[in-house]
């Protein structure tokens, strides 16, 4: 049977400045990305993207709204990797600036639009920030991690 694998990705925008958090990563893979991680067994979906903003973070987000996954596709295996996309404006509590995942600060979206980046994060956005997808699907292999995707 094929691998699954469940994350969560939270997309955190400052309700004054309009700013959201991103992390540069220094783990796993390297690049600009939302707060987010693997679900654990057990756990809920939204459950997990609490903790893991909490735990890269700082911060205790709430009232969390779905913007979709993304649906990755090895063409070769069949492993299937998923992402639930949230986004929130409300949140509390103290931003840890540095952590074992990478540093954590605020940018404008269309700064971050043109910001150069080694991941996938460019390509979430509209997932994000348009109320009109609800699926992102992408494949790959080891010969090719950059084909196009498919909004849904």
């Amino acid at each position: 049977m094929p691998k699954l694998t469940l994350t969560n990705m939270i997309m955190i925008q400052n309700p004054a400045t309009k700013k959201v958090l991103v992390q540069n990563r220094i783990k796993s893979w390297k690049g600009l990305a939302f707060p987010g991680g693997h679900i654990e067994n057990g756990e809920s979906v939204v459950d997990s993207a609490i903790r893991e903003a909490k735990e890269e973070t700082g911060l205790d987000v709430h009232n969390l709204q779905s913007c979709g996954l993304v649906h990755w596709l090895n063409s070769k295996t069949l492993e299937r990797y998923f992402v639930f996309l949230f986004k929130t404006c409300d949140y509390s509590g103290e931003l840890i600036t540095d952590s074992d995942e990478g540093q954590h600060f605020w940018i404008d979206v269309e700064e971050l639009r043109i910001t150069p980046t080694e991941n996938q994060i460019l390509r979430y956005l509209p997932m994000f920030l348009e109320d009109k997808y609800s699926e992102l699907f992408l494949s790959w292999n080891d010969e090719n991690e950059n084909q196009n995707g498919v909004y849904k």
